[in-house]
């Protein structure tokens, strides 16, 4: 059996609190034997649960409510109570009320939910890597880079520059023109900035590494053909 409309409001009524203190206690002892509304509320309670964790607690002024109680007998005529019609009003209204305070309260957790989860997904580097090699047997250099940060690092695998020789690194991409060099490797890892260069192109080019002579290319452009190559793979968001 589905709940009524009213019910429903009813129920996300009693999750927000809203309900009069009589009304409340009829809908708790309703809960007990339908389980339709009891699960109504659970609903309401896990669907609103989020916007009350993250709001704190105010406490109110204690002569709150009289003050409001003695405004609305103020401002209310002598016969309003006893009218059928606006007692029926009144319940209508505190229905739609409700209704346009869930949907609010609703809208306002998928907004909370939604920038946390940008957030989050923001906050994770995003990363790539190459390993440069010979061919698919012969790993020999890792190269890490982190677009976010537009940083490298670099790691010997399995290669050692031959003896009296340097193994430099270089960035090859259309865009770049002549290949340009990311430094020297050394037999320890080491790491880089990258902050020149367009996050669109790290990601794109080529990362090739040439024996040169110790301590590099002696006018900036590779001695010979790369020894070993590889592109940048996703590792991360």
């Amino acid at each position: 059996m589905t709940i009524t409309p009213d019910d429903d409001f009813a129920a996300a009524e009693y999750a927000l609190g809203t309900l009069a203190a009589a009304e409340r206690a009829t809908l708790a002892a309703r809960r007990l034997r339908e389980p339709e509304l009891d699960e109504a509320i659970r609903a309401w309670e896990v669907r609103l649960a989020p916007l009350g964790e993250a709001t704190p607690e105010i406490e109110p002024p204690r002569d709150i409510l009289p003050a409001i109680e003695a405004r609305i007998r103020r401002g209310a005529p002598p016969d309003a109570a006893a009218n059928p019609a606006i007692v029926t009003l009144r319940r209508s209204l505190a229905r739609w009320r409700a209704a346009a305070i869930a949907a609010s309260v609703i809208a306002g957790v998928l907004a909370i939910g939604f920038v946390a989860r940008e957030m989050t997904r923001q906050s994770v580097p995003r990363e790539y890597v190459a390993i440069l090699q010979k061919d698919a047997a012969s790993p020999a250099i890792e190269v890490t880079v982190n677009l976010d940060k537009q940083e490298l690092s670099v790691r010997p695998v399995a290669a050692r520059a031959p003896p009296g020789k340097s193994y430099e690194l270089w960035i090859i991409d259309a865009k770049l023109g002549a290949p340009r060099s990311l430094g020297v490797i050394g037999e320890a890892s080491r790491a880089a900035s990258l902050s020149g260069y367009d996050p669109a192109v790290l990601q794109s080019a080529t990362y090739a590494v040439t024996v040169e002579p110790p301590g590099g290319s002696p006018d900036g452009k590779p001695s010979g053909p790369p020894a070993f190559v590889g592109k940048l793979i996703p590792v991360g968001p």
